[in-house]
């Protein structure tokens, strides 16, 4: 099968390159039973076009997903609620558009936004800059720890066991063609050991990354060692829920350097997994080391307001030893959707959605644990996520629970390498402001029927 476009010589000459036998060897990783073989209908018939869209409906309709099963899982993705209004609004064509406005003249509706945007990150972070949106949270820490080192030319990171695991393999990639080493802190009941930390800190130490909260759902003690990270001239990256934000101290007033997360609970949604939205901030003494590019406000020649790209080191806009990072398209539409969403909850609004989330992973984690066999993996305090220790394989339980109309939380048990920790029968549980009362009970019920499993 042509994948490419290309012409069989062509396909030859470059899977020689890369040294592979066929098109089909590139996609090994993806099991043989889930790719798609055909393109075609399942009728052997040809079919009109309203033939066509109901047989996908239907074809659709075989998919179970958040919109028709109440969803406990999360991990780095969220199903937070989105607003209607919100999906009018990135469809208005001033500012629809994810490309990059190379125009400022014709592109002043994409700069706004993307102005905006960066005002409310600095505002969510308590840091005095943002720029222009990353690919994902994964990326943006990735290319906070290539800041740090441009910054104070230091080659050591140290990182928290409890950053997500598929954040610190893209870290690991990005620094694997570098000169920088990764050194990982272990835990102490769920959160960094601060007492490793402070021992390990030396003149090589670049930059210490954590998580608030980490992935276990945990609250760190983000304040406590920060002194220790400033005593030792290193920088600080935080990588942060930004609904958690709402809630709790800014990272910015606290000590953070550099604080970067994943946007897509400010209104992107699931979509089966992306596109993510990475967004970054600082103090304003490093933008010039910051990758990607910022948007600033201007005037012109006639005294009205109008945007440009103030800041642009990528390799499109500056010679390559120069640049800060290859980001190219950035993600502005769903750095517009954050926006939008900010806008429409409002400072009270988001405060409110945080508190809901708190109180119900909390009762969800207070009642599960009632029933005999369940019990909290760690005692420290957490915000939407929690790990619960389960009497059976996490495997065997979610597909009880998906037969019971539940989609469950995510098995450790699978990530335990990556985890570097003993996580059997372990489950991360989510509760955002979706989940009813009504859908946490239910969930409840069926985990007690579970017992003799």
């Amino acid at each position: 099968m042509d994948y490419s476009g290309n012409t069989p010589l062509q396909q030859k000459e470059m899977l020689e390159a890369i040294g592979l036998r066929s098109i089909e060897e590139l996609f090994q990783s993806i099991p043989e039973k889930v790719r798609l073989q055909s393109s075609a209908t399942p009728r052997a018939r040809p079919l009109s076009e309203i033939e066509v869209v109901n047989e996908l409906r239907d074809l659709a309709g075989q998919n179970k997903s958040a919109l028709d099963y109440p969803l406990f899982l999360g991990g780095g993705y969220y199903d937070h609620f989105v607003p209607a209004a919100l999906k009018f609004l990135i469809g208005r064509p001033e500012f629809y558009t994810a490309y990059t406005p190379y125009q400022a003249e014709a592109s002043q509706g994409i700069l706004q936004a993307i102005y905006e945007y960066q005002t409310f990150i600095t505002l969510l972070t308590g840091m005095e800059a943002a720029n222009a949106s990353l690919y994902d949270g994964a990326s943006a820490l990735a290319e906070a720890a290539l800041m740090a080192a441009r910054i104070n030319k230091r080659k050591t990171i140290l990182v928290s066991q409890a950053i997500h695991p598929e954040y610190l393999s893209v870290l690991e990639t990005y620094l694997s063609g570098s000169d920088l080493a990764i050194k990982r802190i272990p835990l102490k009941e769920g959160r960094v050991d601060s007492a490793f930390l402070k021992s390990s800190l030396d003149k090589d130490t670049s930059a210490v990354i954590i998580s608030q909260p980490n992935f276990f759902g945990i609250f760190e003690e983000g304040e406590r060692i920060a002194p220790f990270i400033r005593q030792n001239g290193s920088l600080y990256i935080v990588s942060v829920d930004p609904i958690a934000l709402a809630m709790i101290r800014p990272p910015g007033e606290w000590g953070a350097d550099i604080v970067v997360g994943e946007g897509q609970a400010l209104g992107s949604g699931l979509n089966f997994g992306g596109p993510g939205l990475g967004f970054m901030a600082s103090h304003l003494a490093f933008v010039r080391k910051m990758p990607g590019r910022l948007v600033g406000q201007t005037e012109d020649s006639l005294g009205r307001t109008g945007y440009v790209l103030t800041l642009q080191t990528r390799e499109q806009h500056i010679r390559r030893a120069q640049a800060t990072s290859n980001i190219c398209t950035n993600h502005a539409l769903n750095a517009l959707a954050a926006t939008i969403y900010l806008a429409l909850l409002g400072k009270n609004g988001l405060k409110m959605v945080a508190g809901l989330c708190l109180q119900k992973a909390h009762y969800a984690a207070r009642k599960i644990t009632e029933i005999p066999g369940y019990k909290l993996k760690f005692k420290q305090p957490f915000f939407k996520e929690f790990v619960l220790s389960c009497p059976h394989p996490v495997e065997k339980i979610n597909r009880r629970l998906l037969e019971n109309k539940i989609i469950g939380g995510l098995d450790l048990a699978v990530r335990k390498k990556s985890l570097n920790g003993e996580f059997e029968n372990c489950m991360l549980l989510a509760v955002t402001e979706k989940r009813s009362k009504e859908e946490i009970d239910k969930l409840i019920e069926v985990l007690k029927s579970l017992q003799k499993l």
